[in-house]
């Protein structure tokens, strides 16, 4: 039985995530350039994911790398985001992930590059055992937009940075800011109050990472996966 217990509020600062991204939300990888409605993984919805018919091409994609939250514990989730009230988005299960890299602009034509980066940093890396610890908000002080869960994984940062640098030495804009892995609850469209501090006993092995390109739509996102990049590292051996 998966526990979520409330915690005392925090009196340490949380450091920033970062500009949050209109991406939602981190999964389900699909085969190379299989279109995915809304869910980032899973089975396009009726009536979702084709183009409007006035809008032009897009002259950049929006791309991010990321790990996929599996649906037993997306589900599980879901459970707390119940306790928002007000002006809170929460984002659905099924668009849950942890963003590893998010590129805003990128041409066409540096698609094909950007997945063999990710084929490239990925064949050495072992399945990670991914855990998620408590709540936590951006901005911490003030008025925050946005309500996360934070995760921790080993070689997970190592793994962030080495496709961050990967991106930029191919002279693809990404941001710049700390990597700080999590993965987004809710964002805050108005006036809303906290939700108390919750730590869960969650968590999954991860096996693969993704390429996801994320369309904009004033219904929502939708994302389609691009590529996806399975872990084949050994993993550690376990001293005695």
């Amino acid at each position: 039985m998966t526990r979520i217990r409330r915690t005392p509020k925090p009196v340490s600062r949380a450091a920033p995530l970062g500009p949050e991204r209109a991406e939602p939300a981190k999964a389900g990888p699909q085969p190379q350039g299989t279109p995915v409605a809304g869910p980032v993984g899973g089975r396009p919805q009726a009536g979702a994911g084709r183009p409007d018919r006035q809008e032009a091409p897009e002259r950049t994609l929006r791309l991010f790398y990321a790990l996929r939250v599996p649906t037993d514990v997306s589900t599980s989730l879901e459970e707390a985001q119940r306790a928002l009230k007000g002006n809170w988005r929460a984002v659905r299960p099924d668009q849950m992930h942890v963003t590893l890299a998010y590129l805003p602009a990128v041409a066409p034509e540096r698609l094909d590059d950007l997945k063999r980066l990710g084929a490239l940093l990925t064949q050495e890396v072992a399945p990670m055992q991914v855990r998620l610890r408590g709540t936590g908000y951006f901005p911490n002080e003030g008025s925050p937009r946005v309500w996360f869960a934070k995760v921790e994984a080993e070689g997970l940062t190592e793994l962030a940075g080495a496709l961050r640098e990967g991106v930029r030495n191919l002279g693809v804009q990404t941001d710049d800011l700390p990597f700080k892995a999590h993965i987004t609850l809710a964002r805050k469209k108005g006036p809303a109050p906290r939700v108390p501090p919750l730590t869960f006993d969650l968590g999954w092995q991860a096996g693969h990472a993704a390429l996801y390109r994320s369309i904009l739509r004033k219904t929502g996102p939708i994302y389609e996966t691009e590529s996806t990049f399975r872990f084949r590292g050994a993993a550690p051996q376990e001293t005695a």
